[in-house]
């Protein structure tokens, strides 16, 4: 089982919201991990920037493969190919970027998370530790406040 965070950098938190009742996300071809998703993976969801936010969660139901005709006529978007959900839970209120990066990287130390915390990731599927997508769902559980 791999954790992953699915970047919703276009559109809005509605948009986002309708792909999680659909329990469908849509999958780029040029996405770097796009042939590791596998049933029984792990996602976080987040919403780029401006909200930054964590709006959800859920477990992959599927592999990457071309919608079926029945799939694409209920995708609420526009990619011809994705995968299914499966355990969708979507946050409210989300969990914001800056709650989760000072408990992942409190020594503001890793390059990496920084550089995603300030500048937003870079792709649309993210594969992060183990560590990473747990301590999301503390910072959820704790309660903590949302930037709206």
């Amino acid at each position: 089982m791999a954790h992953y965070l699915f970047n919703f950098s276009e559109g809005d938190q509605e948009q986002a919201a309708a792909l999680l009742r659909a329990k469908m996300w849509g999958i780029g071809g040029d996405e770097k991990h796009r042939d590791a998703l596998a049933p029984a993976d792990l996602v976080l969801i987040y919403l780029a920037s401006p909200k930054q936010d964590f709006i959800g969660q859920a477990e992959l139901a599927s592999g990457v493969h071309d919608w079926t005709s029945a799939e694409a006529e209920a995708y609420p978007g526009d990619s011809s190919c994705g995968v299914l959900l499966s355990h969708v839970e979507k946050w409210e209120p989300p969990v914001a970027m800056n709650t989760i990066v000072p408990r992942i990287d409190p020594e503001a130390s890793n390059p990496y998370v920084q550089q995603n915390a300030k500048a937003g990731f870079q792709t649309g599927v993210v594969r992060i530790t183990p560590h990473e997508y747990e301590t999301v769902l503390a910072v959820r559980a704790e309660g903590a406040p949302s930037t709206a």
